[in-house]
């Protein structure tokens, strides 16, 4: 049995999940950004007291290690690795666009033919950029995750071949832009139970981060109003 705590802050709503054996038993969201940082340790210890464990019961700590919000990243990456340090146990870390991803494929109906289409999650990224990524079904990238600026012929070249599933909070800025017959937008939530689904793949598979070396994957620099 495996009892994974999953962390993410990487958006403007944070989330929690303790799974057991990937199936998420207790979770709490935040949807206050600026209160990310002071609510998640309070946070874990109510998850932990609801489902009667201690820390000392957890086998690895789950994180969302990017793209996303930059201060975000580092409030979920540092808690999650001083957590692993500290109860020496295993870091697990996840993109947050395939985290997205398989939320808007759990949440198509049962008739679309799953084989012929790509899921694209974006992340707002300010003015009209945004964290992006293709996936194919098996949630394998098709493109990278990159950060980049939206226009009325993003991604065409997929779209003239396949149906394409946008989501995330950035999905509605190319809504806005694109008129294309197989452009498909969800609006669909994810949480830290959808990480939870991932990561216990990874913990059955062994595929853990290094604690000491592991950092944000952040795409961008960081921005503030007062950078020229």
């Amino acid at each position: 049995m495996s009892l994974v705590l999953n962390i993410d802050t990487s958006t403007d709503k944070a989330s929690m999940c303790l799974a057991r054996d990937g199936a998420c038993i207790a979770l709490m969201e935040n949807a206050n950004q600026k209160d990310h940082a002071a609510w998640m340790h309070p946070a874990i210890q109510q998850l932990l007291d609801q489902a009667k464990y201690t820390v000392h019961d957890l086998n690895a700590v789950a994180v969302t290690a990017g793209p996303g919000s930059y201060t975000g990243l580092r409030v979920g990456m540092a808690s999650a690795k001083g957590l692993c340090f500290a109860l020496k146990i295993p870091l697990i870390t996840e993109n947050t666009l395939r985290v997205i991803a398989l939320a808007a494929r759990q949440s198509l109906n049962d008739g679309i033919d799953k084989q012929h289409i790509l899921l694209c999650p974006m992340i707002d990224a300010r003015r009209m950029e945004v964290f992006t990524a293709l996936f194919n079904p098996e949630l394998q990238e098709v493109v990278k995750s990159c950060a980049i600026e939206l226009h009325s012929n993003t991604f065409s070249s997929y779209l003239d071949t396949h149906k394409v599933f946008f989501s995330g909070n950035g999905s509605s800025k190319f809504q806005q832009l694109t008129s294309h017959h197989h452009a498909m937008f969800l609006q669909t939530d994810y949480s830290a139970a959808h990480l939870a689904q991932l990561s216990n793949d990874k913990f059955l598979g062994n595929d853990f981060s290094d604690i000491a070396y592991t950092e944000p994957m952040y795409l961008k620099e960081f921005y503030t109003p007062a950078r020229k």
